[in-house]
């Protein structure tokens, strides 16, 4: 039996020290993150970025901008909510529409799927950037042409597949633009009115129109 004198090991005294230790070692995580912290070294070299913004760049139809982003923003919402390119449409918000569709250095990205820290320092082109000098791109003369949008929710999201599709093929088949497009969903149903306008605009511009 223990003698009702000996001491249990942990004292109020102890015990109050203890948990006061903890207040202050949570108030002292608490304040850091409150802070905010940007980029950050990592074990082994690497880099840790966030909690606070982070400090980008890119060049969205051929203008410089720099802005600061929490590491979970995409490249979506830094664009249309921090850039004003609300051309880009925020429609499924999870990759599988394509109505969020730009082109990133060269290549066709769904931009609702992309943090905007990888797009540091990269070439964005967005719907806005098709019409120069207030004359528009000869798909979307064609899109007007041929009734090839309802809603219009979709449709920046086609334009930017199209573009990146002529590019590579200027000549393409009516199967090839059906390929070429298909990451992207019309909910109206105007596909057959998308790839005659498709078609067109390609034979425009093979005129040099």
């Amino acid at each position: 039996m223990k003698n009702k004198n000996q001491k249990t090991g942990i004292s109020r005294r102890n015990f109050i020290k203890g948990f006061g230790g903890g207040i202050v070692g949570t108030a002292a995580v608490t304040s850091s993150f409150a802070k905010g912290v940007g980029s950050q070294a990592g074990p082994h070299g690497s880099t840790v970025h966030g909690p606070g913004k982070v400090k980008i760049s890119m060049q969205v139809n051929g203008k410089n901008h720099s802005l600061e982003v929490e590491p979970r923003t995409s490249l979506l919402d830094a664009m249309r909510d921090q850039l004003g390119y609300t051309g880009t449409k925020r429609v499924c918000n999870r990759g599988e529409c394509g109505a969020c569709t730009v082109i990133m250095n060269g290549k066709t990205v769904l931009s609702c799927s992309i943090f905007a820290m990888d797009a540091d320092g990269a070439k964005i082109e967005t719907v806005e950037g098709l019409a120069k000098d207030e004359k528009l791109h000869p798909l979307q003369e064609a899109f007007v042409k041929h009734d090839a949008l309802q809603c219009g929710f979709c449709t920046s999201g086609f334009l930017m597949s199209s573009v990146a599709l002529l590019r590579k093929n200027p000549s393409p088949s009516r199967d090839e633009i059906r390929h070429g497009v298909s990451g992207t969903l019309c909910r109206c149903g105007t596909y057959p009115n998308i790839f005659a306008a498709v078609d067109d605009a390609a034979k425009t511009m093979k005129r040099g129109g």
